[in-house]
């Protein structure tokens, strides 16, 4: 008779989805602040969780036409793990999510150059869902319109750092947040000279890669 581990299918691991949040940075009384939003019951991925806008790349994105291309330091973090059509596509798609699901926009066609990027993030592999993360940054004076969008994301609004750290955040989240005050301490010049960027795999911390 066969033993019992012989009857146990492996696992088929989902592809991880090439996809891309914007973190809105506004500073006031010298602390950061983050817009977020609260994704709906109903959500297969994160439901009920804050989080920044964001989603997955579309096919559009990767040819999407931009008023100013990506900053070369930007353009090669995210060339680390990406070809050329991709790293544009993954900033192309952080201004459409920034745009469907809040309202704000980097302009029409939106400007890449005012984006920084922060970290990557993969969702572990037993996840039905999974998702190849790229947070970038922008500061609120690039960006424009009415608060609103699509409603996908209730609630949208700025959230201080101390306040969205003290909430029940996702692991990622709170990871990225995390990420984010270490980038806020550094120079423009020691950003653009990082050869090695962070990425979130399972929750081993940050890793350079």
């Amino acid at each position: 008779m066969p033993d019992d581990a012989a009857l146990i299918l492996p696992r088929t691991t989902v592809r991880a989805k090439h996809a891309a949040s914007l973190i809105v940075l506004r500073i006031a009384n010298a602390e950061p602040h983050m817009l977020m939003g609260m994704r709906g019951a109903k959500h297969r991925f994160m439901p009920n969780r804050l989080v920044f806008p964001g989603g997955r790349v579309d096919r559009a994105d990767l040819t999407a036409p931009s008023a100013a291309p990506l900053s070369t330091a930007t353009e090669r973090a995210l060339g680390k793990k990406a070809n050329p059509r991709l790293v544009h596509g993954l900033a192309a798609a952080a201004a459409r999510e920034l745009r469907e699901e809040t309202g704000l926009s980097l302009g029409t066609p939106p400007r890449l150059d005012v984006l920084h990027y922060l970290a990557r993030a993969v969702t572990p592999p037993g996840s039905p869902i999974r998702f190849n993360a790229r947070f970038l940054v922008v500061e609120e004076r690039h960006v424009s319109g009415e608060l609103g969008g699509d409603g996908e994301l209730d609630g949208l609004r700025f959230y201080g750092m101390a306040e969205a750290l003290a909430l029940e955040l996702a692991l990622p989240t709170r990871r990225v947040l995390e990420r984010l005050q270490t980038w806020l301490t550094m120079s423009d010049s020691e950003r653009n000279a990082e050869t090695r960027t962070p990425v979130l795999l399972r929750d081993r911390g940050w890793i350079m890669e």
